[in-house]
């Protein structure tokens, strides 16, 4: 612990410029990012080039991947990558109750390191986790299934930017409170009443981080950092398909906090058998006391029930609508709804999956167009996207698991199809399941179909629904986020009624909305330091990445008060 100060005051002047440039971003909302999305930007000042990234990467397959961590007694592993390659790495199988306690005894030096130094020692992490983008790149590809560009953009910089994002959160609320006060009551004509006082942000505990198999890093680094900035240590439970990229995160921890002094024990992996499913196990534990969660509505409700000794923050399923009412751009917003139900194969939580069309059709630029003409069209547009079998893979990427395809493959028996899935193969990996999306032509008023666009249907499967009116389409809209609850709202409309109707159900449901899209901007997609990625306002988030909240309550300020 000796070198522990001078490698902290290093750490602060190294880091603190992108601290502060942070903390103005999310104070702004302005575009900011200090993670280059281009993978030709690597390869200097120690960062890994392409084909070092891709070396390294390659070099992983077939290993033991040792971490060094208290209480290992097995070695487990089983990623097939959903291109078809076997990755044959194995990973640490902890005894919980070693490795709970290994990591709760670092915990004391990291609360009294301060939040300065921790959000430090974290950006640390990230820069390093920044210099391997490549390497990081290829394993989000082959856990997820994610095309390679899109795992290098949403895997690597705009992971790391969510990450950097807690961080800013985090410090700027334990900072909000002064660390000591000089307090004084005059009592008239008697000496005042005086006492000094000390404020210390307390963690709660161990924070369980329970990753995802479509987004493992951009999905984890935001509850992983809060955490971890906040002065929590930090349990990594990764989805059994998608272990290598949080393993990795979890390595370079261990080794910046042990290079600062630090216990690297206060960062750890969960890796388990296939089938052991150790989420509840570990999500039950009074070690535990704050849990990150993206995946089904079902383990969420789950945690929400049954994790009482933790305060719990989930990301679970939504059913994301799109109100098409008329459009002063047609060609432009067939174009955006094209790319956004196509991007990694509607695997994002923020994918749209309900088109709400009036069945007498709409008012566009290019004249009315019919409720058959406007998802014809539709259609049109995603095959002329889709036709080249070369820009396909590069946008559809792979399907993550038989699940997915079972669903894709049962949504024509549901309606009318408009679009027909296509199976494209792709040319590095013969054994991957790419397929473009299905859209389904459904009619609003029929209660059996209200039982396919009232469910979630995860993957590139979307439903152009007929609605007898635009007040229809606004009133389904808010039944839908309230009951099934929604991660991202659309919306295309010339009228301001309508767009003014629309955006109070988003502000009374707590949805967020974007409007009239039509070029590089997605539904979709959510920029960190500016947007919100859910609201926690809805059933398909209790939390947003990132706000206030979202970190506040991983810490607690404790008050030391002594006469003066």
């Amino acid at each position: 612990m000796a070198t522990a100060e001078p490698t902290a005051h290093a750490l602060i002047a190294r880091h603190r410029p992108t601290l502060d440039q942070a903390l103005e971003a999310i104070r702004t909302r302005a575009y900011w990012s200090p993670h280059p999305e281009h993978p030709k930007a690597y390869g200097e000042h120690g960062s890994l080039d392409a084909a070092a990234g891709k070396a390294a990467f390659d070099a992983l397959l077939g290993s033991r991947f040792d971490l060094g961590q208290p209480g290992t007694d097995d070695w487990v592993g089983g990623e097939v990558s959903p291109y078809g390659v076997e990755l044959g790495v194995t990973y640490p199988h902890a005894d919980l109750d070693v490795l709970l306690p290994a990591m709760k005894a670092g915990q004391r030096a990291w609360r009294d390191a301060g939040p300065e130094a921790r959000a430090a020692v974290c950006l640390e992490i990230l820069k390093r986790i920044s210099d391997r983008t490549h390497e990081f790149a290829h394993a989000v590809m082959h856990t997820s299934g994610q095309a390679f560009m899109m795992a290098f953009q949403a895997g690597g910089p705009h992971a790391q930017d969510r990450g950097l994002e807690a961080v800013a959160y985090a410090y700027a609320e334990q900072v909000r409170t002064p660390g000591t006060a000089e307090w004084s009551k005059p009592q008239g004509k008697r000496d005042p009443l005086t006492l000094t006082k000390r404020f210390t942000a307390v963690p709660r505990g161990i924070a369980l981080m329970i990753g995802c198999n479509t987004f493992p890093t951009w999905n984890g680094y935001p509850g992983l950092f809060a955490s971890l900035a906040t002065g929590n240590a930090v349990l990594v439970k990764p989805h059994p398909r998608a272990v290598l990229p949080l393993a990795l995160t979890v390595r370079v921890a261990r080794e910046v906090l042990a290079e600062a002094g630090h216990d690297p024990n206060l960062v750890a992996l969960a890796a388990e058998r296939p089938g052991e499913g150790i989420a509840k196990t570990l999500a039950t534990r009074p070690e535990i006391r704050i849990i990150d969660y993206t995946g089904s509505t079902a383990f969420g409700d789950w945690l929400e029930a049954n994790a009482r000794q933790a305060r719990v923050y989930t990301e679970k399923a939504g059913v994301n609508t799109v109100v098409v009412e008329s459009a002063g751009d047609y060609k432009g917003m067939l174009a955006n709804l094209a790319f956004s139900l196509s991007l990694y194969s509607g695997q994002m939580c923020t994918t749209p999956q309900n088109l709400l069309i009036p069945r007498d059709g709409i008012r566009t630029d290019q004249g009315h167009k019919s409720f058959d003409e406007v998802t014809a069209d539709l259609a049109q547009a995603v095959d002329g996207l889709l036709g080249d079998d070369a820009r396909a893979n590069a946008l559809l990427g792979a399907i993550v698991n038989p699940d997915v395809k079972a669903r894709l493959e049962a949504a024509s028996a549901l309606g009318e199809v408009a679009l027909a899935s296509r199976e494209i193969t792709h040319p590095d990996f013969p054994d991957a399941v790419v397929r473009t999306p299905v859209i389904v032509k459904l009619d609003g008023a029929k209660p059996d179909a209200e039982a396919a666009y009232m469910s979630e249907c995860f993957g590139p499967v979307s439903f152009a629904v007929a609605v007898d009116s635009a007040a229809d389409a606004v009133e389904l809209l808010r039944r839908t986020v309230r009951e099934k609850g929604a991660m991202t709202v659309g919306a295309y409309t010339m009228d301001e009624e309508v767009e003014r109707a629309v955006e109070e159900v988003c502000l009374e449901e707590a949805a967020q909305l974007s409007l009239n899209l039509t070029g590089g901007v997605y539904v979709n997609q959510t920029a960190a330091f500016s947007d919100f990625h859910g609201s926690g306002g809805n059933p398909a988030a209790n939390a947003a990445l990132c706000d206030a909240a979202f970190v506040a309550d991983r810490f607690r300020t404790v008050e030391v008060r002594r006469e003066a």
